[in-house]
Protein backbone atom coordinates (compact mmCIF):
# COMPACT_ATOMS: atom_id res chain seq x y z
CA UNK A 1 0.00 0.00 0.00
CA UNK A 2 1.28 3.44 -0.87
CA UNK A 3 1.97 5.91 2.09
CA UNK A 4 -0.47 9.18 2.21
CA UNK A 5 1.08 11.99 3.34
CA UNK A 6 -0.18 11.41 6.51
CA UNK A 7 1.40 8.81 6.93
CA UNK A 8 4.58 9.76 6.24
CA UNK A 9 3.90 12.83 8.57
CA UNK A 10 3.40 10.01 11.30
CA UNK A 11 6.50 8.26 10.65
CA UNK A 12 8.50 11.35 10.71
CA UNK A 13 7.33 12.36 14.17
CA UNK A 14 7.79 9.04 15.18
CA UNK A 15 11.93 9.07 14.21
CA UNK A 16 12.49 12.15 15.30
CA UNK A 17 10.84 11.21 18.68
CA UNK A 18 12.64 8.66 19.17
CA UNK A 19 16.12 10.54 17.85
CA UNK A 20 15.38 13.00 21.07
CA UNK A 21 14.26 10.42 23.25
CA UNK A 22 10.84 11.37 23.84
CA UNK A 23 9.35 8.12 23.22
CA UNK A 24 11.03 4.28 22.97
CA UNK A 25 7.46 2.74 22.08
CA UNK A 26 5.98 2.38 18.69
CA UNK A 27 2.78 3.79 19.09
CA UNK A 28 1.35 6.74 17.04
CA UNK A 29 -0.35 7.40 20.66
CA UNK A 30 3.01 7.36 22.06
CA UNK A 31 4.25 9.64 20.17
CA UNK A 32 1.68 12.39 19.91
CA UNK A 33 2.12 12.10 23.78
CA UNK A 34 5.44 12.43 23.98
CA UNK A 35 6.37 15.16 21.11
CA UNK A 36 8.73 18.06 22.23
CA UNK A 37 5.67 20.44 21.25
CA UNK A 38 2.73 18.37 22.50
CA UNK A 39 1.37 20.78 25.27
CA UNK A 40 3.24 23.92 24.53
CA UNK A 41 2.03 27.43 25.13
CA UNK A 42 1.79 30.40 21.97
CA UNK A 43 4.81 32.00 23.81
CA UNK A 44 6.97 28.78 23.98
CA UNK A 45 6.86 27.50 27.63
CA UNK A 46 5.28 24.77 29.08
CA UNK A 47 1.89 24.01 29.20
CA UNK A 48 -0.55 24.79 32.41
CA UNK A 49 -1.73 21.18 32.76
CA UNK A 50 2.03 20.37 32.73
CA UNK A 51 2.83 21.96 35.96
CA UNK A 52 0.41 20.16 37.64
CA UNK A 53 1.62 16.89 37.56
CA UNK A 54 2.48 15.58 41.32
CA UNK A 55 5.31 13.32 39.98
CA UNK A 56 9.01 14.43 39.05
CA UNK A 57 9.17 10.73 36.98
CA UNK A 58 6.08 11.35 34.64
CA UNK A 59 8.43 12.29 31.82
CA UNK A 60 9.59 8.57 31.38
CA UNK A 61 6.41 6.78 31.57
CA UNK A 62 4.71 5.27 28.43
CA UNK A 63 1.36 6.73 27.65
CA UNK A 64 -1.03 4.65 25.86
CA UNK A 65 -4.03 6.39 24.58
CA UNK A 66 -7.17 4.75 22.50
CA UNK A 67 -8.19 6.66 19.62
CA UNK A 68 -11.67 6.50 20.40
CA UNK A 69 -10.79 7.83 24.60
CA UNK A 70 -10.19 11.36 23.75
CA UNK A 71 -10.20 12.57 27.43
CA UNK A 72 -8.00 10.11 28.29
CA UNK A 73 -5.71 10.80 25.64
CA UNK A 74 -6.14 14.56 26.99
CA UNK A 75 -4.96 12.95 30.13
CA UNK A 76 -2.40 11.47 28.64
CA UNK A 77 -0.84 14.45 27.33
CA UNK A 78 -1.09 16.91 30.48
CA UNK A 79 0.93 13.81 32.75
CA UNK A 80 3.83 13.55 30.12
CA UNK A 81 4.38 17.17 29.33
CA UNK A 82 7.43 17.48 31.80
CA UNK A 83 9.19 20.55 33.00
CA UNK A 84 12.41 19.08 30.47
CA UNK A 85 14.95 21.64 28.71
CA UNK A 86 13.47 20.92 24.79
CA UNK A 87 13.19 23.28 21.86
CA UNK A 88 9.81 24.85 23.17
CA UNK A 89 11.80 25.89 26.58
CA UNK A 90 14.96 26.55 26.63
CA UNK A 91 17.13 28.86 28.35
CA UNK A 92 16.74 32.61 27.39
CA UNK A 93 13.59 32.15 25.31
CA UNK A 94 11.40 34.30 27.55
CA UNK A 95 10.40 37.87 26.10
CA UNK A 96 12.42 39.97 28.87
CA UNK A 97 14.78 42.39 29.09
CA UNK A 98 18.02 39.82 30.11
CA UNK A 99 20.46 42.96 30.54
CA UNK A 100 17.86 44.59 33.15
CA UNK A 101 16.12 42.17 35.24
CA UNK A 102 17.34 44.16 38.21
CA UNK A 103 16.65 41.98 41.94
CA UNK A 104 12.51 41.90 41.82
CA UNK A 105 9.92 39.24 41.90
CA UNK A 106 8.31 37.60 38.56
CA UNK A 107 5.47 35.69 37.61
CA UNK A 108 7.15 32.50 36.00
CA UNK A 109 5.52 28.72 35.38
CA UNK A 110 5.06 27.24 38.10
CA UNK A 111 6.74 26.85 41.49
CA UNK A 112 7.04 23.60 43.75
CA UNK A 113 5.41 22.06 46.44
CA UNK A 114 6.82 19.48 49.10
CA UNK A 115 4.41 18.76 52.15
CA UNK A 116 5.39 16.74 54.92
CA UNK A 117 2.67 15.43 56.68
CA UNK A 118 1.69 12.23 59.34
CA UNK A 119 5.82 11.56 59.72
CA UNK A 120 6.54 11.72 55.97
CA UNK A 121 7.15 13.56 52.76
CA UNK A 122 5.24 13.17 49.81
CA UNK A 123 5.93 12.79 46.17
CA UNK A 124 6.12 16.66 45.61
CA UNK A 125 4.23 19.01 42.72
CA UNK A 126 4.24 21.52 40.27
CA UNK A 127 2.12 24.28 41.30
CA UNK A 128 1.11 27.04 38.58
CA UNK A 129 -1.14 29.39 41.20
CA UNK A 130 1.20 31.54 42.90
CA UNK A 131 -0.79 31.79 46.11
CA UNK A 132 -0.90 28.89 49.11
CA UNK A 133 -4.29 28.39 51.04
CA UNK A 134 -3.03 27.26 55.40
CA UNK A 135 -4.44 27.20 58.01
CA UNK A 136 -4.92 30.71 60.00
CA UNK A 137 -3.48 28.74 63.35
CA UNK A 138 -0.17 27.83 61.54
CA UNK A 139 3.11 28.32 63.41
CA UNK A 140 4.74 30.07 60.83
CA UNK A 141 2.32 33.32 61.22
CA UNK A 142 1.75 32.96 64.45
CA UNK A 143 5.31 31.80 66.10
CA UNK A 144 7.84 32.14 62.90
CA UNK A 145 8.46 28.64 62.15
CA UNK A 146 9.67 29.83 58.85
CA UNK A 147 13.27 29.34 57.49
CA UNK A 148 14.51 29.38 53.54
CA UNK A 149 17.57 29.52 51.39
CA UNK A 150 18.92 31.60 47.78
CA UNK A 151 20.71 29.75 45.48
CA UNK A 152 20.93 30.53 41.74
CA UNK A 153 21.15 28.25 38.37
CA UNK A 154 23.32 29.86 35.42
CA UNK A 155 23.11 29.26 31.81
CA UNK A 156 26.81 28.17 30.81
CA UNK A 157 28.57 28.81 27.84
CA UNK A 158 28.52 24.97 26.29
CA UNK A 159 24.52 25.76 27.14
CA UNK A 160 24.28 23.49 29.85
CA UNK A 161 22.30 24.71 32.73
CA UNK A 162 23.76 24.27 36.44
CA UNK A 163 22.75 24.75 39.79
CA UNK A 164 25.83 26.23 42.49
CA UNK A 165 26.87 24.48 44.81
CA UNK A 166 22.94 22.85 46.07
CA UNK A 167 24.33 20.32 48.46
CA UNK A 168 25.58 23.18 50.60
CA UNK A 169 22.04 25.21 50.55
CA UNK A 170 20.41 21.78 51.97
CA UNK A 171 22.56 21.63 54.82
CA UNK A 172 22.43 25.32 55.73
CA UNK A 173 18.40 24.82 55.25
CA UNK A 174 18.60 21.53 58.08
CA UNK A 175 20.82 23.64 60.61
CA UNK A 176 18.13 26.26 60.27
CA UNK A 177 14.87 24.17 59.98
CA UNK A 178 16.67 21.83 63.61
CA UNK A 179 17.23 25.14 65.38
CA UNK A 180 13.70 25.88 65.48
CA UNK A 181 12.47 22.32 65.76
CA UNK A 182 11.48 22.43 62.40
CA UNK A 183 11.02 19.37 60.30
CA UNK A 184 14.17 19.45 57.28
CA UNK A 185 13.67 18.51 53.44
CA UNK A 186 16.25 15.64 53.06
CA UNK A 187 19.29 16.57 50.87
CA UNK A 188 18.28 14.97 48.09
CA UNK A 189 14.46 16.09 48.41
CA UNK A 190 15.93 19.29 48.75
CA UNK A 191 18.36 19.36 45.49
CA UNK A 192 15.15 17.80 43.61
CA UNK A 193 12.97 20.40 44.64
CA UNK A 194 15.13 22.43 42.74
CA UNK A 195 16.21 21.21 40.05
CA UNK A 196 12.16 20.55 39.30
CA UNK A 197 11.74 24.14 39.91
CA UNK A 198 14.54 25.17 36.79
CA UNK A 199 13.21 22.15 34.78
CA UNK A 200 9.41 23.29 34.93
CA UNK A 201 10.50 27.27 34.25
CA UNK A 202 13.90 26.81 31.79
CA UNK A 203 12.80 29.46 29.73
CA UNK A 204 12.93 31.76 32.45
CA UNK A 205 16.90 30.82 33.04
CA UNK A 206 18.50 34.08 31.93
CA UNK A 207 21.04 33.83 28.49
CA UNK A 208 24.63 33.38 28.89
CA UNK A 209 26.42 36.32 28.65
CA UNK A 210 23.48 38.46 30.37
CA UNK A 211 25.22 38.30 33.84
CA UNK A 212 21.50 37.22 35.17
CA UNK A 213 20.75 34.10 36.73
CA UNK A 214 17.65 32.04 38.04
CA UNK A 215 17.00 32.89 41.85
CA UNK A 216 15.70 30.03 43.47
CA UNK A 217 14.01 30.80 46.92
CA UNK A 218 12.98 27.54 48.77
CA UNK A 219 11.42 28.38 51.69
CA UNK A 220 10.08 26.15 54.74
CA UNK A 221 7.22 26.91 57.05
CA UNK A 222 4.99 25.37 59.21
CA UNK A 223 0.97 24.36 58.09
CA UNK A 224 0.03 22.43 61.47
CA UNK A 225 -2.62 24.50 63.66
CA UNK A 226 -1.12 25.33 66.77
CA UNK A 227 -2.64 27.50 69.69
CA UNK A 228 0.06 27.20 72.14
CA UNK A 229 4.05 27.86 71.53
CA UNK A 230 4.70 24.35 69.86
CA UNK A 231 6.19 23.14 66.44
CA UNK A 232 4.00 22.04 63.83
CA UNK A 233 3.30 18.42 63.03
CA UNK A 234 2.98 19.46 59.03
CA UNK A 235 5.62 21.64 56.60
CA UNK A 236 5.35 22.79 53.40
CA UNK A 237 8.56 23.58 51.05
CA UNK A 238 8.18 25.47 48.34
CA UNK A 239 10.79 26.21 46.08
CA UNK A 240 10.20 29.48 43.94
CA UNK A 241 11.91 30.69 40.80
CA UNK A 242 12.95 33.77 39.44
CA UNK A 243 14.89 35.69 36.69
CA UNK A 244 17.50 37.93 38.29
CA UNK A 245 20.09 40.47 37.54
CA UNK A 246 22.30 42.37 40.29
CA UNK A 247 20.96 42.81 43.86
CA UNK A 248 22.20 46.73 44.09
CA UNK A 249 21.46 49.10 41.30
CA UNK A 250 25.28 50.04 41.29
CA UNK A 251 25.75 46.42 40.55
CA UNK A 252 29.58 45.54 40.95
CA UNK A 253 30.70 49.40 41.17
CA UNK A 254 31.83 50.38 44.75
CA UNK A 255 29.61 51.76 47.35
CA UNK A 256 29.11 53.57 50.57
CA UNK A 257 28.10 51.59 53.70
CA UNK A 258 26.80 53.06 56.67
CA UNK A 259 27.01 51.38 60.23
CA UNK A 260 23.74 50.58 61.94
CA UNK A 261 24.28 52.01 65.43
CA UNK A 262 20.47 51.74 66.99
CA UNK A 263 19.77 48.31 66.21
CA UNK A 264 21.54 45.16 66.46
CA UNK A 265 20.77 42.44 64.12
CA UNK A 266 20.70 39.21 66.22
CA UNK A 267 21.32 38.44 69.80
CA UNK A 268 24.55 36.62 70.91
CA UNK A 269 22.71 33.31 71.55
CA UNK A 270 20.11 33.83 69.17
CA UNK A 271 19.46 32.73 65.46
CA UNK A 272 21.86 34.76 63.84
CA UNK A 273 23.69 31.82 62.56
CA UNK A 274 20.47 30.12 60.66
CA UNK A 275 18.18 31.71 58.13
CA UNK A 276 15.17 32.00 59.70
CA UNK A 277 12.59 34.58 58.14
CA UNK A 278 12.57 36.71 61.44
CA UNK A 279 16.27 37.81 61.53
CA UNK A 280 14.81 39.71 58.05
CA UNK A 281 12.10 41.04 59.88
CA UNK A 282 13.99 42.88 62.43
CA UNK A 283 16.34 44.40 59.55
CA UNK A 284 13.49 46.56 57.70
CA UNK A 285 13.51 49.08 59.92
CA UNK A 286 17.36 49.86 60.13
CA UNK A 287 17.48 49.09 56.42
CA UNK A 288 14.89 51.35 55.37
CA UNK A 289 16.32 54.45 57.58
CA UNK A 290 19.88 53.37 55.98
CA UNK A 291 18.68 54.15 52.53
CA UNK A 292 16.12 56.98 53.17
CA UNK A 293 19.74 58.19 54.67
CA UNK A 294 21.20 57.68 51.38
CA UNK A 295 23.34 54.07 52.18
CA UNK A 296 22.15 51.26 49.61
CA UNK A 297 24.01 49.06 52.54
CA UNK A 298 23.87 48.79 56.38
CA UNK A 299 27.13 47.19 58.69
CA UNK A 300 26.78 45.73 61.81
CA UNK A 301 28.52 45.34 64.68
CA UNK A 302 28.15 42.89 67.63
CA UNK A 303 25.25 43.12 69.71
CA UNK A 304 27.30 42.34 72.96
CA UNK A 305 29.99 44.65 72.84
CA UNK A 306 29.42 46.78 69.69
CA UNK A 307 32.78 46.58 68.72
CA UNK A 308 33.43 43.57 66.38
CA UNK A 309 32.43 43.71 62.95
CA UNK A 310 29.36 41.39 62.23
CA UNK A 311 28.13 40.82 59.03
CA UNK A 312 25.94 43.49 56.62
CA UNK A 313 22.21 43.69 55.71
CA UNK A 314 22.16 40.44 54.10
CA UNK A 315 25.48 39.26 53.23
CA UNK A 316 28.75 38.33 54.40
CA UNK A 317 31.69 41.16 55.63
CA UNK A 318 35.30 40.07 53.71
CA UNK A 319 38.07 42.65 53.80
CA UNK A 320 41.65 41.98 52.21
CA UNK A 321 44.88 43.46 54.51
CA UNK A 322 47.84 45.09 53.11
CA UNK A 323 49.81 42.18 53.11
CA UNK A 324 47.08 40.31 51.22
CA UNK A 325 45.66 37.70 53.58
CA UNK A 326 41.85 37.72 53.29
CA UNK A 327 39.43 38.08 56.00
CA UNK A 328 36.48 37.55 57.30
CA UNK A 329 34.46 38.19 60.45
CA UNK A 330 33.63 34.47 62.95
CA UNK A 331 30.79 35.15 65.37
CA UNK A 332 28.15 32.84 66.38
CA UNK A 333 25.78 35.25 65.63
CA UNK A 334 26.69 35.53 61.68
CA UNK A 335 25.26 33.45 58.62
CA UNK A 336 27.72 31.18 57.22
CA UNK A 337 27.30 32.57 53.41
CA UNK A 338 27.91 29.60 50.59
CA UNK A 339 29.54 32.66 48.85
CA UNK A 340 31.69 33.70 51.06
CA UNK A 341 32.73 29.73 52.17
CA UNK A 342 33.76 29.40 48.66
CA UNK A 343 35.63 32.87 48.09
CA UNK A 344 37.78 31.49 51.01
CA UNK A 345 38.19 28.62 49.09
CA UNK A 346 39.44 30.26 46.49
CA UNK A 347 41.86 33.04 48.17
CA UNK A 348 43.77 29.80 49.89
CA UNK A 349 43.67 28.50 46.33
CA UNK A 350 45.48 31.93 44.86
CA UNK A 351 48.34 31.30 47.33
CA UNK A 352 46.33 33.94 49.95
CA UNK A 353 46.34 33.39 54.10
CA UNK A 354 42.73 33.31 54.97
CA UNK A 355 41.84 34.12 58.63
CA UNK A 356 38.37 33.71 59.68
CA UNK A 357 38.72 35.61 63.32
CA UNK A 358 36.88 38.40 65.33
CA UNK A 359 37.63 41.41 63.15
CA UNK A 360 37.68 44.58 65.56
CA UNK A 361 36.32 47.40 63.98
CA UNK A 362 38.73 49.74 64.81
CA UNK A 363 40.84 47.49 62.41
CA UNK A 364 38.45 48.34 59.42
CA UNK A 365 40.55 51.32 58.55
CA UNK A 366 43.63 49.45 57.75
CA UNK A 367 41.92 47.50 55.45
CA UNK A 368 42.93 48.01 51.31
CA UNK A 369 39.71 46.20 50.11
CA UNK A 370 36.56 45.44 51.60
CA UNK A 371 33.17 43.76 50.21
CA UNK A 372 29.91 42.22 50.95
CA UNK A 373 28.90 38.94 49.27
CA UNK A 374 26.47 36.66 48.99
CA UNK A 375 24.04 34.61 46.69
CA UNK A 376 22.21 37.71 45.84
CA UNK A 377 24.82 40.27 45.66
CA UNK A 378 27.37 37.91 44.88
CA UNK A 379 29.86 40.56 45.68
CA UNK A 380 29.78 44.29 46.23
CA UNK A 381 32.71 46.16 46.71
CA UNK A 382 32.74 49.10 49.48
CA UNK A 383 34.64 52.43 49.25
CA UNK A 384 33.32 54.07 52.32
CA UNK A 385 32.02 53.00 55.81
CA UNK A 386 30.63 56.00 57.32
CA UNK A 387 29.73 55.39 61.29
CA UNK A 388 28.67 58.70 63.21
CA UNK A 389 30.37 61.61 61.92
CA UNK A 390 33.29 59.68 61.33
CA UNK A 391 34.02 58.29 57.08
CA UNK A 392 37.04 55.58 56.95
CA UNK A 393 37.88 55.34 52.82
CA UNK A 394 38.51 52.01 51.62
CA UNK A 395 40.65 51.75 48.98
CA UNK A 396 41.51 55.52 48.93
CA UNK A 397 37.41 55.88 48.17
CA UNK A 398 38.15 55.21 44.42
CA UNK A 399 35.29 54.27 42.16
CA UNK A 400 37.36 50.93 40.99
CA UNK A 401 36.95 47.50 42.19
CA UNK A 402 40.26 46.36 44.17
CA UNK A 403 42.76 44.19 42.65
CA UNK A 404 42.14 41.36 44.68
CA UNK A 405 38.62 41.35 45.19
CA UNK A 406 38.11 42.28 41.42
CA UNK A 407 40.35 38.62 40.45
CA UNK A 408 38.20 36.69 43.21
CA UNK A 409 35.12 37.82 41.47
CA UNK A 410 36.18 37.17 38.07
CA UNK A 411 36.83 33.45 39.00
CA UNK A 412 33.83 32.43 40.79
CA UNK A 413 31.72 34.47 38.12
CA UNK A 414 34.04 32.46 35.55
CA UNK A 415 32.88 29.04 37.31
CA UNK A 416 29.28 30.06 37.31
CA UNK A 417 29.32 30.85 33.72
CA UNK A 418 31.31 27.56 32.50
CA UNK A 419 34.10 30.01 31.31
CA UNK A 420 36.62 28.57 33.98
CA UNK A 421 37.81 25.29 35.45
CA UNK A 422 35.25 23.97 38.13
CA UNK A 423 38.25 22.45 40.31
CA UNK A 424 36.07 22.22 43.46
CA UNK A 425 32.60 20.15 41.98
CA UNK A 426 30.46 22.98 42.93
CA UNK A 427 28.36 23.18 39.83
CA UNK A 428 25.62 20.84 39.10
CA UNK A 429 23.39 20.21 36.72
CA UNK A 430 19.82 20.27 35.95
Amino acid sequence: MKPTPSTRLACAVLSFARATGFVSGPTAASVSARAPWAGARAHGGASSSSLSSSSSHHDRRHVRAGAGDSEARGKALRMVAAPEMSRTNAPGTAEMDWENLGFEYRDVNSHVKFTFKNGAWDEGEMVKDPYVNVHIANTALHYGQSVFEGLKAFHGKDGSVKLFRPDENAKRIRASAERILMEPPPADLFIKACKMAVKANMEYVPPYGSEGALYLRPLLFGTGARIGLQPSDEYTLLVMAIPVGNYYKGGFKPTTAVVIEDYDRAAPKGVGAVKVAGNYAADMMPNMLAKQAGYPIGLYLDAKTNTLVEEFSTSNFFAVTEDNKFVTPDSPAVLPSITNKSLMQLAEDEGMVVEHRPVPFDEVSSFKEVAACGTAVVMTTIKQIVKGGEIISINGGSDETGPVCQALYDRVRGVQAGELEDKFGWMMPV
